[in-house]
């Protein structure tokens, strides 16, 4: 059958993304939309937009009756479900099926049986695939969890039946964790999935999440497009992919593909899919689950094989062949994907909604170095970042020839990736990006969790670093002085002379230096002799600029903060002041401002809905006791109080939505 016109049962970047390539191949599109998006991206881009109901995913894009409406309304003949919301809803596939509609994904048995974690396993493991010690029937309560969890071994994974993209998940290392992590994992299975089914398995410890890309066909041909290293994790969510993975050899590559391949036809897959692996540190791989659908990292395994899988998706579904076999996959070159989510890494990565007051991606292509970059994205500047949905903005992409050069081309993109008026990730991605481990490629899923202890603050600059910064913010200073003279102008015979004497304090440095122009260009001298030629065609009220220091290039973030300067690098956050050594000098004798004290306040760490509230006034708590729930695009935070105390008041109650720093609990 040829496939006339697609609807897109989904939303933000993915939209736009199966949008794009339908568009290359001449088929229509649809989207639909809530009230919550009735001005996105994805719906200025269709060709067709329809409205299916309130912001909530619950009361319009997983609402199947609406969807088949906009079908009806529409005549769209196919539907591509990207991932999340019905991607994975057997009920949904069928009731296509019924109404003769192509869905743009699996059968439905192969996603009833995939879709069930317990079943999936079951399968696997008479597949012949390596799986994961685990109990695989379902759990009634708390009690039967611990009692599960203390028989395999700690730790141990409780992971909801229906779930995915960390949703439902929680790790346990002892009973009062497993019984805490029950009920969580439940009630989050029960708000994202509607399912809230729970089962157990063991957590292997030192793991890497190494999942293959397959593709099969209508007519019995299933292949495998190599391997995505997916162990950069928080809270059990993907944060930086890349393909191939820096772990594995061709023997275990092989071997993964086989099984995976082997799992596809024993359920009679067809259209893309990924099986996920977990993989010790001696390249033994269990089988975690499979994935009935287009995955969010795609992008990296398309990169390193030329093969655009959401057109495979569509020409599968169309009944056509696949055009190519295994021996014509190859793996070419490196990518990386680093994911941008509205989530503020200095708030332990919370999550942030508001207006995107500037959006600026990094250009798109291929650059004269080799390197290529790529972004998928579904929002634009001027749009809102809503609560109602998963916060990601988009997945920046980077390939290169070696891995080293797609990370460094990666922590290019980023530095020129401008993102302002909501919290976002950008700093702690452009921190992975120098981090010597992960240079390394020495991974595993608690990589963050390790080497990021506290949480993230920031990365401060070593010395060298804070003196390319310092000598950015003099020259920064110079055009804004230069720039002063000129609007000042002469006043009798006399004209303001800008000193070449500068002091710059940042990140705790304190560095004389003194800038100096002459018909080669500019430069800057430290103290002990060091001397920097510094480059820019920054001007005042541009945000970004690329900055050339001994002919390095520096993509640097630029804001006026009343007469300092604030300079974004690398993950790197700091304010310089550039005084005159002798204003400089009066600055170290002006007192230090500290900051309130909030220690015996609860204060909401997100916007979001207060859940429950687990205390009242008098109440005597202990450290580590829950105090307060809060719910926010779709996680559920346990807020619990950090040391012994008594409530003074409760200031918040359930189902009351808070701001950020909103007190819910003061303590005596």
């Amino acid at each position: 059958m040829a496939i006339k016109k697609i609807l897109i049962a989904n939303r933000g970047e993915i939209a736009c993304r199966v949008i794009r390539t339908a568009k290359k191949m001449g088929i229509a599109t649809v989207a639909v939309y809530s009230d919550a998006d009735r001005d996105a991206l994805h719906v200025r881009m269709a060709d067709e937009a329809v409205h299916i109901g309130p912001a909530p995913s619950s009361q319009s894009y997983i609402v199947i009756d609406r969807i088949l409406d906009a079908i009806r309304k529409t005549g769209a003949d196919a539907v591509h479900p990207g991932y999340g919301f019905l991607s994975e809803n057997p009920a949904f596939a069928a009731a296509l099926e019924k109404e003769g509609v192509a869905f743009i994904g699996p059968p439905v048995k192969a996603i009833e049986a995939m879709g069930d974690k317990i079943t999936s396993k079951k399968i696997a493991a008479e597949a012949g695939v390596n799986t994961v010690p685990g109990h695989m029937g379902l759990i009634e309560d708390a009690e039967e969890a611990v009692t599960i969890a203390s028989s395999i071994g700690y730790p141990v994974m409780i992971k909801a039946s229906a779930g995915g993209g960390g949703k439902g998940m929680r790790i346990a290392w002892n009973d009062k964790e497993a019984r805490e992590g029950f009920q969580s994992s439940k009630n989050e299975a029960k708000s994202s999935f509607g399912d809230d089914r729970i089962f157990i398995e063991k957590f292997v410890t030192q793991p890497r999440h190494i999942e293959i890309q397959v593709l099969g066909d209508r007519h019995g041909n299933t292949l495998y497009l190599g391997e995505r290293e997916c162990s950069i994790q928080r809270r059990n969510q993907k944060v930086i992919e890349e393909a191939p993975s820096p772990f594995l050899d061709a023997e275990t590559r092989k071997a993964m593909g086989e099984q995976a391949v082997a799992l596809a036809k024993a359920v009679g897959y067809f259209s893309a899919g990924t099986v996920e692996f977990i993989v010790d540190g001696h390249r033994n791989f269990y089988f975690l689950e499979m994935n009935t659908r287009l995955q969010v990292e795609h992008p990296v395994t398309e990169l390193v094989t030329g093969i655009d899988l959401v057109e495979q998706m569509i020409r599968v579904a169309a009944g056509e062949k696949l055009a190519f076999g295994q021996d014509d996959v190859k793996l070419t070159g490196w990518a990386v994907e680093s994911r941008l989510y509205a989530e503020d890494p200095y708030r332990n990565f919370l999550p942030s909604i508001g207006r995107l007051s500037r959006y600026r991606p990094p250009l798109e292509g291929r650059w004269e170095d080799g390197t290529v970059v790529r972004n998928d994205t579904g929002v634009f500047e001027g749009g809102e970042i809503s609560m109602y949905y998963d916060p990601m903005i988009a997945k920046l992409c980077t390939w290169a020839p070696d891995r080293i050069k797609a990370i460094d081309a990666m922590a290019t993109a980023l530095d020129d990736f401008e993102v302002e008026g909501i919290g976002h990730n950008l700093p702690f991605l452009s921190a992975v990006m120098e981090h010597e481990r992960f240079r390394a490629g020495r991974l595993t899923t608690g990589f963050i969790a390790e080497e990021f202890p506290e949480g993230f603050s920031g990365v401060r600059p070593d010395e060298a670093a804070a003196r390319k910064l310092a000598a950015i913010a003099i020259l920064v200073n110079q055009v804004l002085q230069e720039r002063a003279v000129q609007i000042s102008g002469t006043i009798g015979n006399h004209r303001r002379v800008v000193g070449k004497e500068w002091v710059v304090t940042l990140a705790g440095f304190e560095l004389p230096a003194a800038l100096e122009t002459s018909p080669d260009g500019t430069s800057v001298t430290f103290a002990d002799g060091a001397r920097f030629s510094v480059a820019s065609g920054w001007l005042p009220g541009r945000s970004h600029a690329a900055f050339h220091l001994n002919g390095e290039p520096m993509g640097v973030k630029v804001d006026l903060a009343g007469t300092a300067i604030r300079l974004r690098w690398r993950g790197m956050d700091v304010t310089a002041r550039v005084r005159s050594p002798h204003v400089a000098e009066l600055a170290r004798l002006m007192p230090v401002k500290l900051p309130p004290d909030t220690s015996k306040m609860l204060l909401c760490p997100m916007p979001g809905v207060i859940t429950s509230v687990a205390v009242k006034a008098g109440d005597q708590v202990e450290a580590g006791q829950t105090l307060a729930t809060v719910e926010a695009m779709k996680m559920e935070n346990v807020l619990k109080a950090e040391r012994q105390g008594v409530v003074k008041r409760v200031a918040a109650i359930a189902g009351q939505s808070l701001a950020v720093d909103e007190l819910i609990v003061e303590f005596e």
